[in-house]
């Protein structure tokens, strides 16, 4: 099989000849500067991730991000910035929101090609309703406007549909990628930040118009959701997201809970990053109890985020020599 074949037959719970062996998130730059020190050759960048997955044997994925803002605000950890209060402050920057990214889809070609002949995975990434008004107010200011200012997230959102749909007609014409996630981040370790209320008024509705245009074109819509997702998984069922993304172990996600409940759901990582410097029987450990949920199908292991700093890289080493046999 090749890398496109196998990533369609795991998410559609079919027989697959190995799993994919793909880290989603990838690394950390402190944890790329750490491996230069360490023997990982120094012509090897952090922003070239794929060159850094082809040298450790992982299998070609090509991320696209389409950003909601442009070269003039300048984001802290993607969401966290709060230049917006009010109707007033959003109405004046939005002029410099929604870029244009013809650039990035006309690069896409290329990897159409590769994608075609099953040389590598294309996925998209494009912000969602709750990142992006979180982007542009802040929790604190966005948990109040959800009572105080509905009409601003609404605009905001709204605005944000337009804009995806439009990069998705254009993205598409170039090339349909395999798979799409959206990027949230409505989680935290104790759950959802927000209430089924709060999702069902301010997210469903953009999610309803937004993930149908996925569905048609037999693009896999996925969730990016840190956290515990537990309780946000039937919320994101309802509105036709099949599948999440990392599900973070010191979260307290149970995939194999999870599985029971929903025996279709898709998921990528649940391999808890911190047993990664504890050394070999720590990992293998962390592997066997993934054991039970990769033979149900429907789930690729990977780190259920980036791989941190304290790994060296020859933990990393020992990292990819499990990952190969409890991918077999």
């Amino acid at each position: 099989m090749n890398h496109v074949e196998r990533f369609r037959a795991v998410m559609n719970f079919q027989p697959a000849d190995r799993l994919p062996r793909w880290e989603w998130a990838m690394w950390w730059d402190q944890t790329i500067a750490r491996w230069h020190n360490e023997g990982l050759p120094r012509s090897l960048k952090f922003s070239q991730v794929i060159d850094i997955a082809q040298y450790f044997g992982l299998d070609p994925y090509q991320q696209f991000w389409f950003s909601t803002t442009d070269a003039t605000i300048e984001a802290t950890q993607h969401h966290v910035e709060g230049i917006v209060s009010n109707m007033d402050d959003y109405l004046r920057i939005r002029p410099r929101l929604y870029p244009q990214h013809g650039e990035a889809i006309r690069a896409m070609a290329a990897w159409a090609e590769r994608q075609r002949r099953g040389e590598a995975v294309v996925w998209c990434t494009f912000e969602g309703f709750f990142w992006f008004p979180r982007t542009l107010m802040n929790l604190e200011q966005l948990s109040f406007a959800f009572y105080d200012q509905p009409e601003l997230v609404h605009q905001i959102n709204s605005d944000l549909l337009d804009f995806n749909l439009r990069l998705f007609d254009e993205m598409t014409k170039v090339c349909v990628p395999t798979f799409m996630t959206l990027a949230e981040d409505m989680s935290y370790n104790h759950g959802p930040m927000i209430s089924k209320q709060v999702f069902d008024e301010f997210l469903a509705p953009y999610y309803r118009k937004l993930i149908p245009r996925m569905q048609e074109l037999n693009i896999f819509p996925l969730v990016d959701t840190d956290g515990d997702i537990t309780l946000l998984v039937p919320w994101l069922d309802e509105v036709g997201v099949t599948g999440v993304l990392p599900l973070e172990r010191q979260a307290g996600v149970d995939g194999a809970a999870l599985r029971k409940q929903f025996p279709k759901l898709r998921m990528v990582g649940h391999f808890d990053k911190l047993t990664m410097h504890r050394g070999e029987p720590a990992m293998r450990a962390e592997f066997e109890r993934l054991v039970p949920l990769t033979k149900t199908g429907g789930f690729i292991p990977s780190v259920d985020h980036q791989t941190p700093p304290g790994v060296s890289i020859d933990e990393y080493r020992v990292y990819l020599r499990l990952l190969e046999e409890y991918t077999r």
